[in-house]
């Protein structure tokens, strides 16, 4: 069996500064990757930025900069927003880098090579914004401008010299690989769209500008730069030290397993990167997932209505488990979702404060108080306990299922129930009664309690990782030690070592009335 996991996020495009639909993209890619090293994958996790194009040189001569040294400035924010995610990115991929500019090299040879490219005039409309192109049916007017149905960025009536890529041949070929397989774009509803689009008829695409020059050259013609687009998305390859297929990195993760995006980037993902791959005769991604947008109190985030949620601010005030428990609890992944701070706070008093805090908190102080500080050996189980401790893993299969179909919300769910399960328990079960009366008995609640903290703590750990590293920690576990083969076994607990201190997991938070 193939134990190896390949998964991206979107490259960043670099002319601003990160907001909350970065965050969301890159924190939903790091909960799978974690996810699969607890399974015991070898993982890639790739993230980055996307630097080239006319919207970039746009922005560095505003600011007047060079437009490598504009670039060079705001990629590094992106890179350090990995840090304050705590994303788990194996690498991080710019494409003013060497090594993509000789991957996408050798992907326009390619297409060269595979008579898939022509020279030809391009006039239609243009949105730098987007750095996208659109149909006359795709365009409206809006106070005198014109702009996109889809996106609402303005656009512009664009002529120019163009190298065209021969999109149209592919539709037959697209529709037979989307049919053959049927999880190639998930959700459905993301799907259909495509396949909508897709039946609609394609137009070939312009696949190089010449009215700027910010960019990758075409190889045989230098006045022209090839689309941001083409360039961009061939990022996915680069990080693999592609055009070198002999490379192990490629023969070990190529094809990806899933691209994360947002359904504004759908089409560039499900139609054109898997063209551009067929007519250079590589193997397509198994997976692209396209999720929905976070908007702010039921709007789409934006600079005029001044609504937009920096990630940065939030963990500031909050944390960062918050936020991240809080995006993947309350967003319907696939599905737009509205975030408010009104929510984010009962999120972080009821979820995590209220129940898994809670639930650690209680649990260890009461061995500390009642047990030397160390947790009971397993012994004299009853048939609650049992229940208890085998109902995770009896669900394990499950979850590993929703994970590998970008169930999310299941996930959560699923693990959330755990822990109020086990509160419950620990509850109902009353050690501090039998403290005199049957030790045994408190011994035994006290293992399955303890038992029940360290695979909740496991399974949670891939989206709250810095609350269950202290409480794995607490009860001596390391990294090492986190897998799901090690929730699948009983005694992996070392019931000699005292538990460290563990402070209070998750501070309430005061409501505004």
């Amino acid at each position: 069996m193939n134990k190896n996991f390949y998964i991206t996020t979107p490259i960043y495009y670099p002319s601003g500064k990160p907001h909350m639909g970065h965050a969301y993209s890159s924190i939903i890619a790091d909960i799978f990757a974690r996810f699969k090293r607890l399974e015991g994958y070898e993982v890639l996790f790739l993230t980055g930025t996307d630097e080239h194009g006319q919207k970039i040189q746009k922005e560095a001569d505003k600011n007047k900069k060079d437009p490598k040294k504009f670039c060079d400035e705001i990629s590094e924010t992106f890179r350090s927003l990995t840090k304050t995610l705590h994303l788990s990115n194996d690498d991080f991929i710019r494409t003013t880098e060497p090594r993509h500019f000789k991957s996408v090299n050798e992907i326009w040879n390619r297409l060269t090579k595979s008579g898939d490219i022509y020279l030809d005039k391009y006039s239609g409309w243009y949105s730098v914004s987007d750095e996208a192109y659109y149909d006359k049916d795709e365009i409206e007017e809006k106070n005198g401008k014109k702009i996109s149905k889809t996106s609402g960025s303005s656009v512009e009536w664009v002529e120019e010299e163009s190298y065209f890529f021969k999109l149209s041949a592919f539709q037959k070929k697209l529709l037979e690989h989307y049919k053959k397989n049927e999880d190639f774009i998930l959700p459905k509803s993301r799907k259909n769209e495509v396949v909508k689009f897709v039946e609609k008829g394609l137009k070939d695409l312009s696949i190089s500008r010449t009215s700027f020059s910010w960019g990758i050259p075409v190889p045989e013609n230098k006045n022209h730069i090839i689309y941001v687009w083409l360039d961009a998305l061939t990022n996915y390859l680069s990080a693999l030290n592609f055009p070198n297929i002999a490379d192990d990195k490629y023969k070990s993760f190529w094809p990806a397993d899933v691209h994360i995006i947002g359904k504004d980037i759908l089409r560039f993902h499900a139609v054109y990167w898997p063209a551009f791959l067929i007519a250079a005769n590589l193997p397509l991604p198994k997976r692209v997932f396209g999720h929905g947008w976070i908007l702010s109190d039921d709007k789409k985030m934006s600079k005029s209505l001044g609504n937009i949620l920096d990630p940065i601010e939030v963990i500031k005030d909050y944390g960062i488990d918050q936020l991240r428990y809080y995006l993947i609890k309350e967003v319907s992944l696939g599905n737009d979702g509205s975030i408010s701070m009104k929510n984010l706070k009962n999120c972080i008093n009821n979820d995590l404060a209220n129940n898994y805090g809670n639930l650690c908190q209680r649990v260890f102080s009461f061995i500390k108080k009642n047990c030397n500080n160390k947790i009971p050996k397993k012994s004299n189980l009853s048939e609650s306990d049992i229940k208890l401790i085998q109902n995770i893993k009896n669900n394990l299969p499950k979850l590993i299922d929703y994970i590998n179909n970008q169930n999310l919300n299941e996930y959560i769910k699923m693990v959330v129930n755990f822990s109020f399960e086990a509160n419950k328990y620990f509850n109902d079960s009353e050690p501090w009664a039998f403290k005199k009366k049957d030790p045994e008995r408190m011994n035994a609640i006290l293992y399955t309690i303890s038992e029940q903290i360290k695979n909740i703590s496991i399974l949670l750990s891939p989206i709250i990782p810095v609350s269950t590293k202290k409480v794995l920690e607490t009860i001596n576990l390391s990294d090492k030690d986190i897998s799901i083969e090690n929730i699948k076994k009983n005694d992996i607990l070392d019931y000699n070592l005292e538990l460290k201190n563990l402070d209070i997991l998750f501070k309430k938070i005061e409501n505004d009335n």
